[in-house]
């Protein structure tokens, strides 16, 4: 039977831990982007029960490599180009490893100052790196969070929008009468989804049109849908605003909308998941016109683009009393002096659930490490490759670029039916060496190409493309 881990051992295993780390990074743009595995085929694999005894750990490690890579499809690959980036870090990955060390749980100030302050600190500097307004600021009556997804940004920022426009039934009474949750047809699912997680049902989601040319929303219509509803008696609670679509990182008129939710007294959550990041460069801060002037919440990921690993998603509010009003529960066994002197923030009233991780460590890692010179510079890197391989595309006569393009993703199709775009989708998916996805763009099939990898370059957006010529049923054009 293995004892506890010494720190001795701890320290032996732990350096060749972060050895196959770094030898995983190092190598992974020589292994096929997308796993191979059939459904099962990992299961099958593994023991069919626990083991009785411990294990050295260096078992662990062999069976890394020998089970689990090949269930892996590869984030960090450099011909990874399917879904918005998870672009790890060095930094991020270490601050996952201090986290663990430390292994506090944030809930409340009281459990940790430093968990809780840092997480507010860290969240005013982004807000300035974003050039995000005042009252998003700790400084304010509002204030930032670290969600573990931006869909669990929308259901809070729904939550708090329901108890202020009920007055606070929601949360004395639960919910009753008709309402009305209004995002564009190219809004994130986590909408449809967290509607039904707080009891509105289906029939309250209401899906506005978007302008065929820009994808964005048409403020028209949602002018249209509003008056509706209130004709019918039906109460608006939010509306949603997308800057930077997932199907095309397509950016909504927030100031057009922001004008029509304070006509209406309608909360307004800004979901800019991926493209929020791109705002640290002041040339792209044009994506949040209108944020500054009417958002009640705001949210982006640096796990997506910002070199954070997976679970740091930044959620800035305006009110923060509308938030603890909706979520703060307090049972006799977390009562405290600190919290009964209204001094501090306790993050367990701004989630769903109660507990949390140091979330803070691994974005201050990654903001230390790299400045915001770093960032900047990561961000206009991959956004001058995704007009480069527009310029490509638009080059070929056998491709067209469906929709607009302003950052680092581009969607773009074979002329002609959508016949043949699945087949090229269909031989990329069989041949491996890069991983692409699909939209519908104006109800035509389109393939995703989204740019954000860590150590991406133009060879490999260079060799992406010559896979995608070689490939498609047309005769070859052109190198580039």
């Amino acid at each position: 039977m293995n004892a506890h881990m010494t720190p001795d051992e701890f320290r032996a295993h732990g350096y060749a831990a972060v050895d196959w780390i770094a030898d995983y990074l190092a190598n992974v743009a020589d292994r096929p982007v997308v796993s191979q595995a059939e459904p099962g085929e990992f299961r099958a694999a593994l023991p069919a029960h626990p083991p009785e005894q411990g294990e050295p750990f260096e078992n662990l490690l062999s069976d890394l490599n020998d089970v689990i890579l090949p269930g892996i499809t590869h984030w960090q690959h450099p011909g990874f180009f399917g879904f918005f980036p998870a672009n790890a870090s060095g930094p991020a990955i270490l601050g996952d490893l201090l986290t663990g060390g430390l292994n506090v749980v944030g809930m409340m100030w009281w459990a940790s100052p430093a968990a809780t302050e840092l997480e507010e600190h860290v969240l005013d500097w982004m807000a300035e790196l974003l050039d995000l307004p005042e009252r998003f600021r700790s400084g304010g009556p509002g204030g930032g969070v670290i969600q573990d997804t931006a869909s669990s940004a929308v259901l809070v920022a729904l939550l708090a929008a329901l108890n202020r426009v009920t007055g606070g039934r929601a949360r004395a009474e639960g919910v009753s009468g008709r309402f009305a949750v209004y995002g564009s047809d190219q809004a994130h699912s986590a909408l449809e989804k967290n509607v039904r997680v707080a009891g509105l049902g289906e029939s309250a989601m209401r899906s506005v049109r978007t302008d065929p040319k820009t994808l964005a929303m048409d403020p028209a219509h949602l002018r249209e849908l509003i008056e509706a509803d209130v004709r019918e008696g039906v109460v608006p609670v939010m509306v949603m605003a997308t800057v930077g679509s997932t199907s095309t990182t397509a950016i909504d008129p927030v100031l057009d909308i922001g004008a029509l939710c304070r006509e209406f007294g309608i909360w307004l959550h800004i979901d800019a998941a991926f493209a929020g990041v791109a705002a640290v460069c002041p040339e792209f801060r044009w994506i949040h016109e209108g944020v500054a002037e009417y958002a009640d919440s705001y949210c982006t990921n640096p796990h997506k683009w910002m070199l954070t690993t997976v679970g740091s998603s930044t959620l800035w509010v305006a009110d923060r009393a509308a938030v603890i009003e909706a979520l703060s529960i307090l049972p006799a066994f977390l009562r405290n002096k600190a919290t009964e002197s209204g001094q501090v923030v306790d993050y367990r009233d701004w989630q769903v659930p109660l507990g949390r991780t140091f979330r803070a460590l691994k974005l201050w890692a990654v903001l230390r490490w790299y400045g915001a010179e770093g960032v900047r510079a990561h961000v206009r890197h991959h956004v001058a490759l995704a007009q480069e391989f527009a310029a490509w595309v638009r080059a070929d006569e056998r491709f067209e670029v469906m929709a607009p393009h302003p950052l680092s993703l581009v969607c773009f199709r074979v002329r002609g039916d959508d016949e043949r775009t699945e087949r090229l989708l269909e031989s990329l998916t069989a041949d491996g060496r890069i991983f692409v996805s699909q939209t519908r763009v104006s109800g035509r099939l389109a393939i995703r190409f989204a740019i954000g990898a860590t150590t991406i370059d133009r060879e490999h957006i260079a060799s992406a493309w010559t896979i995608i010529r070689e490939l498609a049923t047309c005769p070859p054009s052109p190198s580039v």
